[in-house]
């Protein structure tokens, strides 16, 4: 099981070198051994701090039920999540983690998970799960992680393109009904570096790669894409348009090309009109707590798996990164392998 670990406020208010205030003991959170803080009246309570580190808001059970049918009426009984976390060892310190006991999918998908194979927190190798990890040659940058319930038939490690695959951004697992890929789109960066490369080479050839796996049977893609596909999946589309990564018209073309390939986009194809569901917030700005963001993490499924799908999610009430994780649910026949 996933350990837990309780989150507090860092207990450092400011004070003047010159006019010490007193010390007195305390007991920290983890242990009763006392420690010695310094106090000052003046900020006291000490101010919660802002940014990544914040405390999670605790998570429960009843917040993930979903009693979502397919178009035919039948219940969902295969639930998988992805998230970009930002960093798992960030991830792990901020509790985080406890989100897989209370989504319980069958399968979880990591993107931006900035950790080499060797340093992968132990808090990650869930003892329910097969794990798979694929990390960038270069140190605590992309990477992407899956853990399944059951055993793929298969998993492989980028798209077979050296150029591509150096950053960890893709794992496929084969399944009996389908093909899962995770990816990591790569950012086009600040002032638009990578854009060329983002768009002219990387989105070309990972379209080609879900092509090559769709003649075989069909797939699913989650993860980062990196890219807002309408005006509705962002809060400023104008103040962004062709001048921010990720709501580009080049990107918006590639994914309106991938779309065209027979592949669908679950959440707006079942809430076509819903405004405000945003999956990604800068720290900066406190934009998370404005909901001023954008959606840009996707559940995208071949046309043929559309009657599966009962609900395509966004957690955004999941805190951790400055993501929130997505989930689908589906209704498909697996067979049933456990981790021995």
């Amino acid at each position: 099981m996933w350990s837990t670990l309780r989150l507090h406020r860092s207990l450092r208010p400011p004070f003047s070198i010159n006019n010490m205030p007193p010390k007195r003991k305390v007991t920290d959170y983890f242990s009763t051994k006392p420690q010695e803080i310094v106090t000052n009246k003046a900020c006291d309570p000490p101010p919660k701090k802002k940014g990544k580190r914040d405390d999670i808001p605790l998570l429960s059970e009843d917040q993930f039920g979903n009693l979502s049918k397919t178009a035919d009426g039948v219940s969902w009984n295969f639930k998988i999540s992805a998230w970009n976390v930002n960093g798992l060892r960030a991830w792990i310190d901020k509790n985080a983690h406890s989100y897989i006991d209370m989504e319980k999918p069958d399968v979880i998908c990591f993107q931006e998970t900035k950790c080499a194979k060797g340093k992968i927190p132990p808090q990650c190798e869930h003892s329910e799960y097969y794990c798979y990890w694929n990390s960038a040659e270069k140190e605590g940058y992309s990477g992407t992680g899956l853990l399944s319930k059951t055993k793929p038939i298969s998993v492989d490690y980028g798209i077979g393109i050296k150029e591509h695959d150096t950053e960890g951004r893709v794992i496929t697992a084969e399944y009996p009904n389908f093909y899962l890929v995770t990816s990591y789109v790569p950012n086009s960066g600040e002032r638009l570096v990578r854009l060329d490369y983002r768009t002219k080479e990387w989105d070309l050839d990972f379209t080609k790669y879900l092509k090559r796996l769709e003649s075989k049977k069909p797939v699913i893609l989650c993860g980062d894409l990196n890219v807002a596909h309408q005006a509705i999946d962002l809060k400023n589309p104008k103040s962004n348009y062709n001048k921010t990564a990720g709501y580009t018209q080049a990107e918006i073309d590639g994914f309106t090309s991938l779309l065209g390939e027979g592949f669908v986009d679950t959440f707006r194809n079942l809430y076509p009109d819903k405004t405000g569901a945003y999956s990604y917030w800068t720290y900066r700005m406190n934009c998370r707590a404005k909901n001023v963001g954008w959606r840009i993490d996707y559940f995208v499924v071949s046309e043929s798996l559309l009657p599966s799908v009962c609900d395509s999610v966004i957690r955004s009430h999941v805190h951790g990164s400055d993501h929130c994780p997505i989930a689908l649910m589906l209704h498909v026949n697996q067979s049933e392998e456990k981790p021995e």
